[in-house]
């Protein structure tokens, strides 16, 4: 029987009892799903009870075959090995003692000598050689990512569940995984926010507050049917909103023609041109009357109006951010960073940047570059004030704003509406919020506090403080803004930022967001660099 994982009538809640989706039938065969979703939607939670670490709220996981889990950012034990993350350093230390005559007699016929071959296979897949005697605290968050992955493919199961596979890992590590997953043969359901592995997915599964809803095909396919559903939502809106307007109308109409003949009815009596009894009864009649149209028009006003809110609904989910900004006037020939001959580290006798110029000049927008460890964040940390130069000059414009990963430019303490006025002093009520709102916090989305939104609502809510004043800072510097993000939030960034008409400084390892954002020149800090004296040609 074919591998397969069958969800029915599934309902599953996050640990704090929110509930998160109910009722969903999902199938999956031996192909690669992307599953993607808003942040919070229940990806993580879905993984983990296939995985059987999560209990359903109700439902059932039917699972024929095995299954192998990548969880995000786990911390590794003390102390802990490669061979670790493989189960198996009893086996290997075996090896180890049969390969210098150490192993007992009853022991040799135990050795798996085919170990060490095929722990170097499994790593050589996901683009990595390593030792698996090395403790994993000397390897860097992206490399132990590639082991753990390189240890599923060890044990060999029948599907892999990976949960943000390419966070942390630089553009040689990204594809490293995608080039694995596009020659992966068994089943694979992949959490993922990276566009370029959604690219090799065959399905995309999109989790969403109104259920789960599979698309044939990759990323491109599924914006392409996105894009046709918008379209069709669009068409029920708009009828719907007919379709209450006429009702209302109708309405309307009816309460007018009654008024005006029980008006007519009451001269009539008032002159006594008709006998009471009869009066009396055309009155009765007429409320009898009155009130089930009325009943029936208020039955249709509330289809109307159902019919409307799901539509709306949709269209929420379905349609992409749209920001406008006001300008930062930022002239094009105006030098915005300068760094001549500068050379930078933490340590005077340990430099991570060496001799290095760069000129940013007007709206330009520029990617940094490099394998991990190259310093591309302590360029950008040199460029904010947060880290003074060893040697060389360097000038920077003051009205600048730095985002890492964690957006800590936000208080976490205080709402998304007080960090706004904390930027913003001066503006009034109705300004801060309009400004809150282009950028998806609403009414009482806005009084949410910093510290209890999502990474990808933590990120736009510091966007939004920062771009949504009267006048934005001419240098955006961003440090990996993409990570942890969900693709809508990455959208809404990316959105934002086409906005945006000041210089950007951007290190980021996803192309796609990369290019969304129109990127016009890239600074490779592992490339050799030809030097007149110390500056770059």
């Amino acid at each position: 029987m074919p591998a397969s994982i069958i969800l029915s009538n599934l309902s599953l809640s996050s640990p704090d009892g929110r509930s998160l989706f109910s009722n969903i039938d999902l199938t999956f065969g031996a192909e690669r799903t992307g599953l993607v979703g808003r942040n919070g939607v229940g990806k993580t939670t879905l993984l983990a009870s296939i995985s059987r670490e999560h209990i359903p709220q109700s439902g059932r996981v039917a699972i024929n075959g095995t299954v192998g889990l990548l969880r995000q950012d786990v911390q590794p034990l003390a102390g802990a090995k490669v061979i670790d993350l493989f189960g198996a350093r009893a086996a290997l230390d075996l090896l180890r003692r049969a390969e210098r005559g150490d192993a007992l007699a009853e022991e040799v016929s135990e050795v798996d000598w085919t170990l060490e071959t095929r722990l170097t296979s499994a790593l050589a897949r996901v683009g990595f050689d390593v030792a698996p005697e090395i403790e994993l605290d000397r390897l860097s968050g992206g490399q132990v990512t590639r082991v753990r992955l390189a240890a599923l493919i060890f044990a060999e199961p029948d599907f892999l569940l990976l949960d943000e596979p390419t966070n942390n890992l630089d553009r040689e590590g990204r594809k490293a995984v995608i080039d694995f997953l596009a020659s992966w043969r068994g089943g694979a359901i992949v959490v993922s926010h990276d566009r370029s592995l959604l690219e090799i997915m065959d399905a995309i599964v999109e989790l969403t507050s109104l259920g789960a809803t599979r698309y044939g095909g990759n990323w491109s396919s599924y914006c392409e049917q996105k894009a046709v559903a918008l379209a069709a939502v669009r068409h029920d809106l708009a009828h719907a909103q007919r379709r209450l307007s006429e009702i209302d109308g109708k309405a309307q109409e009816a309460a007018e023609r009654k008024a005006r003949k029980d008006g007519g009815g009451k001269k009539k009596r008032a002159k006594g041109d008709m006998p009471r009894i009869l009066a009396g009864a055309r009155k009765d009649r007429s409320e009898d009357t009155g009130g089930k149209t009325a009943q029936i028009a208020e039955r249709r006003r509330a289809d109307a109006l159902e019919a409307l809110d799901t539509a709306r609904r949709r269209i929420e989910i379905l349609q992409p951010l749209s920001v406008k900004l006001p300008s930062t006037r930022l002239p094009a020939g105006r030098e915005v960073v300068w760094l001549d001959c500068v050379s930078a580290g933490y340590r005077p006798d340990r430099e991570v940047l060496r001799d290095l110029s760069l000129a940013i000049v007007g709206p330009e927008r520029l990617a940094i570059v490099g394998p991990n460890g190259s310093g591309k964040t302590t360029l950008l940390k040199l460029v904010a004030g947060e880290l003074r130069p060893l040697s060389g000059t360097m000038r920077v414009r003051p009205d600048l704003a730095l985002f890492d990963q964690k957006a800590s430019l936000l208080d976490p303490a205080v709402s998304i509406l007080d960090n706004f006025r904390r930027f913003h002093p001066k503006a009034g009520a109705n300004e801060c919020h309009a400004a809150l709102a282009r950028f998806m916090f609403r009414a009482d989305a806005a009084l949410q506090i910093a510290g209890h939104l999502s990474g990808g609502q933590m990120f736009r809510a510091g966007l939004a403080c920062v771009l949504g004043g009267a006048m934005p800072p001419s240098l955006l510097i961003l440090d990996e803004p993409t990570n942890h993000l969900d693709i809508e939030s990455i959208e809404a960034v990316e959105a934002g930022l086409r906005a945006y008409d000041g210089a950007l400084l951007v290190v980021s390892h996803d192309e796609a967001f990369l290019q969304a954002i129109g990127i016009t020149r890239r600074l490779d800090l592992a490339a050799p660099r030809q030097r007149a004296g110390c500056r770059i040609i």
